[in-house]
């Protein structure tokens, strides 16, 4: 079918019963990532709609048939007992899968999955005693995985088990904290960020909320073993070495640090990084942190809004080393405006030279609060692109500098539905990454725009959000307060 290819298509999905909108509008989208998709509950069409999905429940089955300029070109149905709301989900969106993959000749990587933890699966199926080749052969029959993508959960779920091996679930807890400032907002982001030249006065009334929501944590959490620190962002070393320093000594006083086994702070963009806040990082026993230069490729960094250079990032590797970091992290994105299989590959081989040990090898995605979707026609133009080939190269680099999978998550609107994989040395791979993911330990997040999460023993997950805007974080940050205490209390 080549139609869909040659023009742009507004796709109309019609479901004569509610329930799995947002279900049907994800895999839609994941076979069409920039076209427009409506998903309404009604009985017709919308007129001038090219191409249509009419999703049909009866008592017995559900029917699925896509039309093109209104002719029929594939229909499918199955039997569903509703009895089971999981299991009518997954046959509805096996179903709709395989419509969209006859009509457009593709077969998507990760099948009909669209959540964002697949290794969370595979977690479970380990953990009730199912075999490697069963928990395997689970993703491709449920969820139509491809054999290298079920492989590759069943790897990374091994290895999160390992490296989880010694953590308390139950009495243990992981600990965030968020500096939401940023050198400048780069053109992909949608995470809370606020540019540091307009928030540079007002820094130190952050800290002072967020060391009140720190108080807050150490008495609520006093009985409970301190696992992991994470200090992210935004861009951590946006602070000037004297409040990271404040930042690091009231943590230290707070918190118990007997049972921690990872602490860590993105320091990110190399242009934030000096030689005096590497050394109070040093000073207060961290030495995990992340130097995310995203691409290797200067004209790339401008497009994007990072204002540093590729010699930038190399100096603050080379300083990092020196100071006697012994854990370093490095993200990349693949899919940036212009960039193909070459400027990837040149990626690739500069990283190679700096020998990270760790990479984090990300598949951009367009989010709708991100610059790159308001104007996402533009770049567009220049080519978003990614394919399997890509990363595969990814991953072969990072194998051969000695790093393994060790975790794993995906997105919405993902260039190529693909995934997000941590690569990580043997002894190097980061437990704060894997707990986030995994949900399997209660983590507490304090700054604007965090979000903890309430792990029970029976494995349901409750959370609360603190509010993104910075202004009123500070404002209301009894209220904030407030809202943990509700939560853990």
């Amino acid at each position: 079918m080549q139609i869909w290819k040659d023009r742009c298509i507004m796709i109309e999905v019609i479901v004569n019963r509610p329930g799995f909108e947002y279900d049907i509008h994800s895999l839609v989208k994941a076979f069409f990532p920039r076209e427009d998709v409506s998903v309404r509950v009604q009985e017709d069409f919308r007129e001038n709609t090219r191409l249509r999905l009419a999703v049909s429940f009866t008592d017995t089955q559900v029917e699925a048939e896509l039309f093109e300029e209104g002719e029929s070109r594939e229909k499918r149905n199955h039997s569903i007992d509703y009895e089971d709301r999981k299991e009518t989900k997954n046959h509805l969106k096996r179903l709709i899968y395989g419509v969209l993959s006859d009509y457009t000749g593709q077969n998507l990587p990760w099948g009909s999955l669209t959540g964002i933890r697949p290794v969370k699966i595979v977690m479970q199926l380990l953990e009730e005693g199912k075999t490697n080749v069963e928990a395997a052969a689970y993703m491709r029959d449920r969820y139509l995985a491809s054999k290298e993508k079920a492989a590759l959960s069943v790897m990374i779920a091994n290895r999160e088990r390992y490296v989880l091996r010694d953590i308390d679930y139950q009495d243990g807890y992981s600990l965030y904290i968020g500096i939401p400032f940023c050198p400048s907002t780069c053109l992909y982001c949608s995470f809370t960020s606020y540019p540091l030249s307009l928030w540079e006065k007002r820094m130190d009334e952050y800290l002072e909320a967020l060391f009140q929501e720190l108080d807050y944590v150490a008495e609520a959490f006093q009985h409970k073993k301190l696992n992991t620190v994470y200090i992210g962002g935004g861009t951590p070393t946006t602070l000037s070495p004297e409040r990271m320093d404040r930042l690091l000594c009231k943590v230290h006083a707070l918190f118990d640090t007997e049972h921690l086994q990872e602490y860590t702070v993105e320091a990110g963009r190399p242009d934030s990084i000096t030689r005096e806040k590497l050394q109070v990082l040093v000073d207060h026993g961290i030495d995990r942190i992340s130097i995310n230069p995203q691409t290797m490729k200067d004209e790339t960094l401008r497009i994007i809004g990072r204002h540093h250079t590729v010699v930038q990032t190399k100096e603050a590797f080379a300083l990092a080393r020196e100071m006697g970091f012994s854990h370093i992290n490095m993200d990349l994105i693949i899919g940036l405006p212009g960039e193909g299989y070459e400027d990837v590959e040149h990626t690739m081989q500069e990283i190679t030279a700096l020998a990270p040990d760790s990479v984090t090898v990300h598949s951009l995605a367009i989010k709708r609060a991100a610059r790159l979707n308001l104007f996402k026609e533009e770049y567009e133009e220049m080519g978003l692109e990614n394919n399997m080939q890509i990363m595969d190269m990814a991953a072969r680099y990072c194998a051969e500098m000695g790093l393994s999978p060790y975790y794993l998550y995906r997105q919405k609107n993902m260039a190529g539905n693909f995934e997000n994989v941590g690569y990580a040395k043997v002894d190097k791979a980061g437990i704060y990454n894997i707990l986030m993911m995994e949900e399997v330990q209660t983590i507490v997040a304090c700054g604007a725009g965090s979000v903890s999460k309430r792990v029970y023993p029976n494995g349901q997950i409750e959370r609360c959000e603190n509010v993104k805007d910075v202004a009123q974080y500070m404002d209301r940050i009894q209220e904030m307060i407030g809202r943990k205490k509700a939560l853990f209390e």
